[in-house]
């Protein structure tokens, strides 16, 4: 995401960065506010978003949601439900980052080949809500908390295990919910103790240019980046020179539009303008492979990826496609949009 460039010394920077992180405002729809991107840790590696009160107009959202919000999400609305909160009603916007616990390698030795594996999880659900009533429901049934700062963090389990889930209202208006050991960045972060998202050079400014584009965006880095290839365009890795592509790639961007259909846009960042070129060339022909396969099993996904359009742009590979609703509807049918995002 983007960085704050400090004028002056670091204690106007310090300075910016205390108003900021003060007190979170209710960001306009589709557009995240910049203090409420400064409460995540600098270390994400993939930072997302959704404005809730606008997909939920949608009739084919309910059914997508399932496929892209994450699991752990949905943890913490039945959580809030059991309390009497309506995740329905009074959760207007959604922003999550991961944090890899670990990397894979296909090659040893090779960092540059490196996906996730194990993550944790960091949000915040933005939206009304009446911390006191809810805090006074959780204390009554006597759930596993934790304090820090000032704030109590209540367990979705049992407290101690290593994939238990936490929240705490930051304030009226912000609840965060994550694993533990984030969520204590998170108000690190908030305290100036811990380094935070719009101190990521190279994260911080992609999100800065995704942020207010849709209805869903998404920003990756490189890691996570070649997770998504994998999920997205797995036919291009049976191109030999794909690999060492994907490799080198450095980042990409998700916008997912919904006015009158679907618009959605994929920006794949690679390291050079011949690796661009070289990609989209590749994503051409593996588009044209995987619409052969789809076009007895799923003729829907075969349409889409007739009608998608790969655009190199300097070190830039642009993927974008529409939909109707009535194409959108049968492709979560499929569950085409099961990716881990």
């Amino acid at each position: 995401m983007r960085v704050i460039r400090a004028i002056g010394k670091a204690g106007a920077t310090a300075i910016v960065t205390a108003i900021l992180l003060a007190a979170p405002k209710p960001a306009r729809a589709g557009r995240l506010g910049t203090d409420t991107i400064a409460l995540f840790p600098k270390n994400i590696g993939e930072f997302a978003y959704c404005d809730l009160k606008k997909a939920r107009s949608e009739k084919w959202f309910a059914q997508l949601r399932e496929q892209m919000i994450p699991e752990r999400f949905r943890q913490f609305e039945k959580f809030l439900a059991s309390a009497g909160v309506d995740p329905n009603s009074q959760v207007d916007e959604l922003a999550w980052g991961l944090v890899a616990e670990g990397l894979n390698t296909k090659t040893e030795g090779s960092g540059s080949s490196a996906v996730p594996s194990g993550e944790q999880i960091v949000g915040v659900a933005l939206g009304t809500y009446n911390p006191n009533s809810t805090e006074a429901y959780f204390k009554q049934q006597k759930l596993p908390t934790f304090k820090t700062r000032g704030y109590t963090l209540y367990s979705f389990g049992t407290g101690s295990g290593a994939s238990d889930l936490f929240f705490f209202f930051i304030d009226s208006n912000t609840a965060a919910f994550g694993n533990r050991a984030i969520l204590e960045k998170m108000v690190g972060v908030r305290f100036g103790e811990e380094e935070g998202l719009l101190k990521n050079d190279r994260l911080f400014p992609l999100i800065n240019e995704a942020n207010g584009s849709g209805v869903v965006w998404a920003v990756l880095n490189p890691a996570y980046t070649r997770l998504a290839m994998q999920q997205l365009a797995p036919e291009v890795e049976q191109f030999p020179e794909a690999a060492k592509l994907v490799a080198r790639m450095q980042n990409l961007i998700i916008n997912v539009e919904a006015d009158r259909g679907i618009n959605g846009k994929f920006q794949a960042i690679c390291a050079s303008t011949e690796d661009a070129n070289t990609l989209g060339q590749l994503l051409q022909a593996g588009f044209l492979y995987k619409r052969y396969q789809a076009q007895k099993e799923n003729p829907e996904l075969a349409d889409l990826l007739d009608q998608a359009r790969i655009t190199p742009a300097g070190d830039r590979v642009a993927l974008s496609m529409s939909l109707s609703d009535e194409q959108m509807t049968a492709l979560i049918r499929r569950n085409t949009f099961a990716l881990k995002m």
